[in-house]
């Protein structure tokens, strides 16, 4: 019988903690910019993006051993746009996950550079784990990962993020930037699955719309959290999107209207697994937790 929800949740992150752990404890380079990278990639986490990959995948038979590859990648490129989010170009966090930012801890330079190095360990994992996965595999996984990641997705998503600081944006204006900044590698997370598990053209779309409104769900109760939760509970400082002008759902539809739009996004998400049985549940929990989080 498959573990409830929040056991499997523990599980499957301790997991990839170990792995990540191992990972991270095998890498030839100076040790300063290794313990960067540990620092950022091992404080914790909900690793919500691996759970994705890991869940996802199982729809197609594929073992969560088998997707651990590719969910420690996309974990790594994460952390790398997390550590580069928090820098004072961007922005300018001194607290992340209950702990000093990169930037902070060590230097601004240093920071920058363990994500670089998180950022290219990610592909690397991927193109090691070719005695598992086909070449032609791997490099759909490569080149959707880059895309994702790209000045077509998280990238251009962010520039867009800064740009929308001195504009007025409009709702469809923030949908479109975070589907670009968030959704792109929540996206790559439902659907490497059917890369590696040989699903069809109509799986690859359903779990596409599956994360495109999950994507726009989770950032809309992010801003909530940013607006009511303490920075004790969110482990970084909360209220300065507000404080910075930023462009959130929050700001556009008030606190009611973005929990109303949270509640209908996830309803997209669950009727977008309609066509998956009991082995889709875990997304289903998943969802549910996203209105009622406060991490």
């Amino acid at each position: 019988m498959p573990m409830p929800f929040p056991e499997d949740l523990v599980r499957i992150s301790a997991k990839v903690d170990n792995a990540l752990n191992s990972r991270l404890a095998n890498i030839d380079a100076p040790e300063k910019v290794v313990r960067a990278m540990r620092h950022a990639a091992l404080s914790g986490g909900k690793r919500l993006r691996p759970f994705l990959v890991i869940q996802c995948a199982g729809l197609f038979d594929v073992s969560s051993d088998l997707a651990m590859p590719v969910a420690l990648a996309l974990e790594c490129l994460h952390t790398y746009s997390l550590i580069h989010d928090d820098l004072p170009a961007m922005d300018d966090d001194d607290l992340r996950r209950g702990q000093p930012t990169v930037h902070v801890e060590f230097d601004e330079a240093t920071a920058i550079l363990a994500g670089d190095g998180l950022q290219a360990l990610a592909f690397e994992i991927i193109t090691e784990a070719e005695q598992h996965y086909s070449a032609s595999i791997c490099c759909r996984l490569v080149h959707d990962l880059a895309h994702s990641a790209g000045v077509s997705g998280m990238v251009g998503g962010q520039i867009l993020d800064l740009a929308f600081e001195k504009s007025v944006p409009d709702l469809s204006d923030i949908e479109r930037m975070q589907a670009m900044k968030t959704g792109s590698l929540f996206r790559y997370a439902c659907t490497c699955g059917v890369t590696i598990g040989g699903g069809s053209a109509e799986d690859r779309g359903r779990l596409e719309n599956f994360a495109n409104a999950f994507g726009l769900a989770f950032q809309i109760t992010d801003d909530l959290l940013d607006e009511e939760a303490s920075k004790e509970e969110m482990g970084k400082r909360t209220g300065k999107d507000s404080a910075r002008g930023k462009a959130t759902f929050v700001a556009h539809l008030g606190i009611e209207g973005a929990r109303g739009a949270a509640q209908s996004r996830v309803e997209d998400a669950l009727a977008a697994l309609q066509s998956y049985g009991g082995e889709a549940d875990n997304l289903r929990h998943l969802c549910s937790y996203l209105l009622t989080r406060r991490v």
